[in-house]
């Protein structure tokens, strides 16, 4: 038998009164969304020449008009500069991105998409969207309902993280 949040919610009530387990049953669904988002989406990149997170990576970059410094992609996506330099690495290494010098700031590279990263994304990428539409359809009506849902509590949360 399989617990729900709200019943693991009980259970740390009853073995610990003063903790606060408000947010599990609301994190668990996040956690259970996200799951599932993945289980529908990384089916799609096997065997194929990049994953969805540098799928994901690129498409700020396939249509933008002005190159990229790592930092300004790791804010957007909200991950962490190591982790985009890390996959900025690994793509510019199988000829997806370019990065080259900026003349403003020694410290940061520029980085553009190069038409191999270009073709790759516009390969993938539209399987992808087919994928979430599909997945999401069920949403019917309630769609709008849920995207402001969503809107508030990102912004609700980025208001929290930005105090740390």
């Amino acid at each position: 038998m399989t617990s729900t949040p709200g019943d693991i919610r009980a259970q740390w009530a009853e073995h610990n009164p003063d903790l606060d387990t408000s947010p599990m049953e609301l994190v668990g669904l996040l956690k259970h969304a996200t799951g599932l988002l993945s289980a529908t989406v990384e089916p799609l990149y096997a065997g194929a020449p990049l994953t969805a997170p540098e799928v994901d990576m690129l498409i700020p970059l396939r249509h933008a008009t002005d190159p990229f410094i790592a930092r300004t992609l790791a804010r957007r996506m909200g991950l962490s500069r190591a982790g985009v330099s890390k996959t900025l690495a690994k793509l510019e290494r199988r000829g997806y991105i370019a990065r080259t010098p900026n003349p403003a700031d020694r410290r940061a590279a520029l980085v553009t998409i190069t038409p191999a990263g270009a073709a790759a994304v516009d390969d993938l990428f539209p399987r992808q969207l087919a994928a979430e539409v599909d997945l999401l359809s069920g949403l019917g009506d309630d769609r709008e309902w849920v995207l402001e849902a969503l809107g508030r509590l990102v912004k609700a949360m980025e208001g929290r993280a930005s105090r740390e």
